[in-house]
């Protein structure tokens, strides 16, 4: 164990959010497939659902006074990290089934790995969240892995 890394912040790997059901609707795949250029028939006649779109499906609605400085949502399902300065550290996406309108999806986020590295500038901790997003009859559609580096 690391001096950054206290037994107790450890504690916190396998922590897990409340469940999230979101529907999922046709008029919300044209817009996101608008908004991102995805200019395929099927995602702007709102029949599929283009890559990326589980995103902001999921993302809270926040009001600005409940940002860190530097304009990132407080994450709840995350403990009081010793290294506050945060970094990407890679996003790895697994789709596994197709997203259409009238899904009701289901994302629950767990944190699954907080470990420490030393870089050049000094320290830095990783840390490791997954979501798993599945439909109503319990089968996985989506599994993202994000990892954010603090320094």
């Amino acid at each position: 164990m690391s001096e950054l890394l206290s037994a107790e912040l450890l504690t916190n790997i396998g922590r897990q959010s409340e469940p999230r059901r979101e529907i999922v609707t046709r008029r919300d795949i044209r817009k996101y497939a608008v908004a991102t250029g995805n200019r395929q028939r099927k995602y702007l006649d709102g029949d599929l659902a283009p890559p990326m779109f589980h995103v902001p499906l999921f993302w809270d609605v926040v009001e600005l006074d409940q940002l860190t400085p530097d304009g990132v949502s407080i994450d709840a399902l995350l403990p009081k990290f010793p290294l506050e300065k945060a970094m990407a550290g890679g996003l790895n996406i697994e789709y596994h089934k197709p997203i259409r309108p009238g899904d009701w999806l289901t994302s629950t986020r767990t944190l699954t790995a907080i470990y420490d590295k030393k870089g050049r500038s000094g320290a830095l901790i990783f840390y490791e969240v997954v979501m798993d997003i599945v439909d109503d009859d319990g089968e996985l559609v989506i599994r993202e892995k994000t990892t954010r580096i603090l320094r």
